[in-house]
């Protein structure tokens, strides 16, 4: 390959990896996002972070589909067991499948949430998995699972 060659194509390929960063920087925007609503408990600005046609599944495998159902699902829990609940994340990985789809793991820790007959929960941790798209420069949840973790990590055998 020529000097000229490789002149050209870096440009390029910074151009890939400033588009990348930016896109990296825009799905935490989105997770800031998501625990910005979570912690005010606004359904209606959560469920804004899907997609129209998203799945959501909850720890216990329970779940709800489409933007007005995840919202529908939430205001119910928003107004009981996590009205105090707090919220945050601790480590985002993503990984994107291609340009305009990712996989992002979130592993966050909650504070506040009540179970069902309304007893303190103490300090939960967990991970939420993420498929995520971009769609008119725009990155929306499409998939989400969530899952409870370990208070501490078990030990190897």
């Amino acid at each position: 390959m020529g000097m000229l060659t490789v002149a050209l194509l870096l440009p390029a390929a910074l151009l890939g990896q400033d588009v990348r960063e930016a896109d990296e920087q825009a799905i935490h925007g989105v997770m800031d996002g998501f625990m910005d609503a979570w912690n005010h408990h606004d359904a209606k600005a959560w469920a804004a972070l899907f997609s129209e046609d998203a799945d959501f599944t909850n720890v216990r495998g329970v779940g709800a589909s489409g933007r007005s159902g995840i919202e529908e699902f939430h205001a119910r829990v928003f107004a009981s067991m996590f009205k105090d609940s707090h919220q945050k994340y601790t480590a985002i990985k993503t990984r994107f499948i291609r340009p305009d789809v990712a996989a992002v793991d979130v592993h966050w820790e909650m504070t506040g949430a009540t179970d069902p007959a309304g007893n303190p929960v103490p300090l939960r941790q967990g991970l939420l998995n993420f498929v995520m798209t971009k769609s008119r420069g725009r990155w929306q949840i499409e998939v989400m699972h969530n899952m409870d973790l370990p208070a501490s990590p078990p030990t190897p055998k």
